[in-house]
């Protein structure tokens, strides 16, 4: 395997995990990305670095953060954000890594891509739920204020820095399983 290729693997995963935050806002750093040609895509997804896409997914950007930012919209938009996220990391995984076979590609993709996504976005998920049970909402402007701005150093990361934002995704899952194990050892303890 090349250094190219591994190098598109990180950033791939990293991108992935930052969808598990925001979807949007690491489709529309990829999408800076291949503009400016910082990232190199596969051909079939060339299009994302087009003018009418950075527009279009600017504007998703921006739509998405700030409906965070409403009380029980957020909750709304997390049922639908889940499975969405799945795909938007496989997305971004297919889009970056290159001159593998696609079989791998896609195994690739959806395991690591979609997977990460989808795990970290059912655990932002849940502690928004458990804020809006807890704090009527009050606490949720919050978590998506961290969300957003944990999404855009993971995508920044995943594409200058891929092996930190790897690093980072690490500390994060192994943050969450502190925090589930706790969870956990509480409501046994009731």
């Amino acid at each position: 395997m090349s250094p190219e290729t591994i190098f598109s693997i990180l950033v791939g995963i990293g991108l992935a995990a930052s969808v598990g935050f925001r979807i949007f806002v690491p489709l529309f750093a990829l999408s800076l990305a291949s503009y400016f040609n910082v990232i190199p895509l596969n051909e079939s997804w060339q299009w994302i670095g087009s003018s009418s896409a950075i527009v279009i997914l600017g504007v998703a950007t921006l739509v998405e953060i700030f409906a965070y930012f409403i009380p029980f919209l957020d909750n709304l938009l997390d049922t639908i954000a889940i499975p969405l996220a799945a795909f938007a990391g496989t997305a971004v995984m297919v889009a970056t890594v290159s001159d593998l076979d696609p079989t791998f590609t896609w195994a690739l993709a959806i395991i690591a891509g979609g997977g990460t996504a989808a795990a970290i976005k059912g655990s932002t998920s849940t502690t928004r739920l458990a804020s809006t049970s807890t704090t009527a909402g009050i606490a949720n402007p919050i978590i998506s204020t961290v969300e957003t701005g944990t999404s855009i150093v993971m995508a920044v990361l995943a594409i200058f820095i891929p092996i930190i934002a790897i690093i980072l995704i690490l500390i994060i899952f192994w943050i969450l399983f502190k925090v589930f194990k706790l969870f956990k050892r509480k409501k046994l303890n009731k």
